[in-house]
């Protein structure tokens, strides 16, 4: 009997953090949106959202209650329940990441020993999400953008879980407490510069962000697996790819940054932790805005000859490096030499794949001065 009132007081306490989270992810979804309009402004040297309320503040409500009111609309020939459900097998995963993220070493909703496959695993669901969008419509533009999303996540997919696997195999653990407690004073990216950068690119992708933005690109098939939603059933699209945005920029600060340690060590009270891990989330969505602003799209072909060319087996190698440290038992910077070198190789590779197909962007001297004077 004492042991079910037990079990019942955790289960009530983390359906309760839970809730609390599922109640600020729209507030927040709100607010970056504000902020990658006032960013992404900035860049383009334009104002931004000024209109409703001070400084525009008040523009994500006003979006919120005309989706929220908007027409709800399905095509005549729709598959209904593909079409209708769609939205949730985006959303509906990537909230249930959130889950396992600790936020701190004490603001956490559930603590999983295997915190990292729980959330990869839940992560990859999301794909199902966009195919469903892009057969249920009914439309073949819809159904080209749920292809290429489906093809495009497939792919950087496995990138992404390798950078993550090699913080798994230094840790040693999968438990993402125990990854950030094992960190101390030195985060991993000392060790892991190439992996980082992998999973950063590979995120870009996750999110099908600029240049990856292929399936949703919107001079191509004009708004991809999306282009039949409207209102609320939109929205919910947008909220998984903030929330998406939000859940990576939490896990690469956590497993790569550190999270809420001090970069040289020590104690760090709950205030403490909390500004940390707000400071280093908010370096990885402002990344992801700049990214967005600054970058052209990428063709198909460029886009999976780069990930299946280059950032694959990039990834393996890291794994490599990893494995021959670890089973030969050599000093900890050695690992870091290696990530390093093998991290310019890439980047040299990929500036010399970026010139030969004529993607590089050169700005002429007048725009060079407009970009310094705003930033």
């Amino acid at each position: 009997m004492i042991l079910g009132l037990i079990v019942d007081n955790v289960v009530l306490d983390a359906l309760i953090r839970l809730g609390v989270i599922m109640l600020l992810v729209p507030v927040y979804m709100v607010i970056i949106t504000w902020a990658e309009r006032k960013v992404i402004g900035r860049l383009h040297m334009r104002l931004g959202p000024m209109r409703v309320g001070p400084y525009g503040l008040l523009q994500g409500l006003a979006d919120t209650i005309k989706l929220m009111t908007k027409e709800d609309l399905r095509p005549t020939t729709a598959d209904r329940w593909v079409f209708e459900l769609a939205p949730f097998a985006i959303v509906v995963p990537i909230i249930m990441a959130l889950v396992a993220l600790p936020f701190t070493a004490d603001i956490l909703i559930r603590n999983l020993t295997l915190g990292l496959f729980y959330i990869v695993a839940l992560q990859g669901l999301s794909i199902v999400g966009f195919v469903m969008a892009g057969f249920g419509s009914d439309n073949k533009y819809a159904l080209i953008g749920g292809v290429r999303a489906a093809a495009q996540l497939i792919s950087y997919e496995v990138p992404f879980i390798l950078s993550i696997l090699a913080v798994a195999m230094v840790a040693s653990t999968l438990d993402i407490s125990a990854i950030v407690g094992l960190q101390g004073s030195t985060p991993l990216i000392a060790y892991l510069p190439l992996a980082f950068v992998i999973f950063v690119i590979a995120g870009l992708a996750e999110l099908y962000r600029q240049p990856f933005d292929i399936p949703v690109a919107e001079s191509e098939v004009v708004g991809g697996p999306f282009v039949e939603y409207s209102g609320i059933r939109w929205s919910m699209f947008q909220l998984g790819e903030f929330v998406s945005m939000v859940l990576i920029s939490i896990l690469g600060s956590l497993i790569f940054l550190g999270g809420w340690q001090w970069p040289l060590g020590g104690d760090v009270p709950v205030v403490g932790q909390m500004a940390l891990m707000a400071v280093k989330t908010t370096g990885f969505i402002l990344f992801f805005m700049l990214m967005r602003a600054s970058l052209p799209r990428l063709r198909v072909d460029q886009l999976m000859a780069y990930c299946w060319q280059l950032l694959l087996p990039f990834a393996f190698l890291q794994i490599i490096i990893n494995g021959l440290v670890l089973a030969y038992d050599w000093p900890n910077w050695t690992m870091t030499v290696m990530s390093l070198a093998a991290l310019g190789a890439l980047l040299y590779l990929t500036n010399r794949a970026a010139r030969q197909s004529g993607v590089t962007y050169q700005p002429s001297t007048a725009s060079a001065q407009r970009v310094g004077s705003v930033l």
